[in-house]
């Protein structure tokens, strides 16, 4: 039994690990998304005037 919860603890801490990364990663992946449209958004109207 000791070692079924051992194990569950290493996987448990596996998963969570990985979704902090995961979050971490989707964060980041919309913050350059939106730096890059706004600088596109900057470089267009620049473009009309």
């Amino acid at each position: 039994m000791i070692a079924f919860i051992n194990t569950f603890l290493s996987y448990l801490i596996l998963v969570i690990f990985s979704a902090a990364i995961i979050v971490a990663g989707v964060f980041c992946g919309k913050k350059l998304r939106d730096a890059k449209d706004a600088k596109e958004a900057r470089e267009s109207g620049q473009e009309e005037e």
